[in-house]
């Protein structure tokens, strides 16, 4: 699915994230414990929340249906955020990098506001053996126009000061239920539900039905509520506030 914009600003980043894959692979081979279940944790109370987790029922290999990680392939977004043109990245790597124990998947982030880069994040994933995508912590870094860091705000690893992985994706998504995305307090404080099983979506990349569309929120910022939308086989095509800022990203691209 090719995008029909050709602005140089564009073209640019695209070329500068698939430079990002060209690494050679350290993923792990898919965990060789057996574990009998895959416990999720119930919502409550950050300060109490302590998911369990077996470092060897856990893989970089993600393949959640909703969630795929395919190594190489970028997700090209375009839209408006903090009321500016902006460009979104996700590259996901052949890189892992061993997080609370757990060997994760790196996935590359960059977003362009004017053509202009102002944040670059590495995300680490890994999925347990019943399928459930967890988020295990991200390094961010916001720059100036000259490219200087400016904050690393948001930053955290599972298993450092107190923070804690989420749960990204259900194996089986739960309309109603919902999980702690992270959990380190006053920095990363996401969290998400299901709403739908079977929403309708279109964006430049394409129309898609029966996508799952979640509400997410954090406590960090109790005015903005955010719906996103995610494809089988792809991800997620569209971000959008419902309560806040009015933003929005939308898939126009895949590069395998």
């Amino acid at each position: 699915m090719k995008s029909r914009r050709t602005h140089t600003g564009i073209l640019v980043a695209i070329a500068a994230a698939a430079a990002l894959v060209l690494v050679p692979s350290m993923a792990g081979a898919a965990p060789t414990g057996t574990v009998s279940r895959c416990p999720l944790p119930t919502f409550g109370p950050g300060a109490a929340y302590h998911p369990t987790i077996d470092p060897k029922g856990f893989s970089s290999h993600v393949t959640n249906p909703f969630f795929p990680l395919k190594v190489g392939r970028t997700l090209v977004y375009t839209g408006v955020k903090h009321g500016k043109a902006a460009l979104n990245l996700a590259v996901t790597t052949s890189r892992t990098r061993v997080i609370d124990n757990v060997t994760t998947r790196v996935v590359e982030d960059r977003l362009y506001l004017d053509n202009v880069l102002e944040e670059r994040t590495s995300d680490y994933y890994a999925q347990d053996v019943c399928g459930n995508v967890w988020y295990f912590g991200e390094d961010t870094a916001t720059l100036d126009a000259d490219g200087h860091v400016i904050s690393t705000d948001g930053s955290f690893h599972a298993g450092v000061a107190g923070a804690q992985p989420g749960v990204f994706m259900q194996a089986h998504p739960t309309v109603g239920r919902q999980f702690r995305q992270e959990w380190f307090q006053g920095h990363a404080e996401d969290s998400f539900k299901v709403i739908s099983l079977d929403s309708s979506v279109t964006v430049p990349a394409g129309s898609f039905h029966h996508a799952l569309r979640t509400a997410e929120q954090t406590d960090l910022e109790p005015g903005v509520r955010d719906n996103k939308f995610y494809v089988r086989g792809i991800g997620e095509v569209v971000e959008t506030a419902v309560r806040g800022p009015a933003e929005r990203l939308q898939l126009v691209e895949i590069i395998s």
